[in-house]
């Protein structure tokens, strides 16, 4: 089965220019308070995916064990510079669409600006879901076609694509936009209840970020982010989901090797020979470089 086509940040300076150069501090800021109102104060394991070079990754200070996963190396290699090498950070490079952990694993996953670069996002979801445990929770962002601006532009005739049908939008190549619906029932399907939902970053305009310092506008999409309860009209979306389920939680793993199985032919159990794990089964070997568990390539 072909796998989707993959949106990769390989070589990129994203971190540099799209955050600390790109006026998105109050984004950020907004983000951040979305945070302390979904995120767990505490758990065992958690698994980041699309961490890029670590932005969000101090949020999660309460958790014992952060997987920071993401595609590129390059990001990967950025977020070991920014949170530094220990066990409490382990760096995955993997593929969402056929992740390398063990089944029943995460007591909690993130996925932030990820899910809109998913050309099949049910599949990534459910990768997610096959990897955490009984009463985990998911916390995912999603960019939300039902937006103000895109019902306004759609009204006024200077958009083609109807913000209110289910179906994604692909504004730019692997780069979608979702109705909230479709994600709830996309969860539901999976086993997830959705618990919460936070509308983010409301005022997301040049002319506003240029006027108004972004601690202010922050502080006021604080004010209007509970209101995804009842309605969502902002381009961000928070939800925080809990996966049921009644097997048992699985104990958080002593040894690295313990996370990962074959992410080719799913053998649960890889033979470490120091330079890369191997597959005792396919035969397949995937590199251990500089820290970063590599899965997103064989040697």
């Amino acid at each position: 089965m072909t796998k989707p086509p993959i949106c990769s940040y390989e070589g990129s300076d994203y971190q540099q220019a799209f955050w600390e150069q790109g006026g998105r501090q109050y984004e950020d800021l907004a983000e951040g308070l979305a945070f302390k109102r979904v995120l767990p104060t505490s758990g065992n394991l958690m698994l980041e995916v699309g961490a890029g070079a670590g932005r969000n990754t101090p949020r999660y200070a309460g958790f014992e064990r952060i997987v920071v996963m993401d595609y590129s190396t390059t990001q990967l290699a950025q977020a070991q510079t920014k949170l530094g090498r220990s066990e409490k950070y382990i760096y995955v490079a993997a593929d969402v669409y056929q992740l390398p952990f063990r089944e029943r694993l995460f007591d909690a996953a993130t996925m932030i600006r990820v899910l809109h670069h998913m050309a099949d996002a049910p599949k990534a979801l459910s990768q997610i879901a096959s990897v955490l445990q009984p009463n985990a929770v998911f916390i995912l962002e999603f960019a939300n076609k039902l937006n103000l601006k895109a019902i306004l532009r759609y009204g006024l005739g200077k958009q083609a694509w109807n913000p209110f049908t289910l179906e994604p939008v692909e504004f730019v190549k692997l780069n979608f936009d979702f109705h909230p619906t479709a994600i709830r029932n996309w969860l539901a399907d999976l086993g997830f209840r959705v618990e919460r939902i936070l509308t983010v970053s409301h005022f997301r305009l040049g002319i506003l970020k240029r006027l108004i310092p972004a601690g202010w506008l922050a502080a006021l999409d604080g004010l209007l982010q509970p209101s995804g309860r009842f309605f969502q009209l902002s381009p961000s979306v928070f939800v925080r989901a809990v996966l049921q389920g009644t097997h048992s939680p699985t104990p958080p793993p002593q040894d690295v090797l313990d996370l990962f199985k074959c992410p080719e032919c799913g053998h649960p159990t890889l033979l470490d020979k120091k330079e890369y794990l191997a597959c005792p089964t396919c035969t397949a070997e995937w590199p251990i470089q500089d820290g970063i568990y590599n899965f997103k390539e064989k040697r």
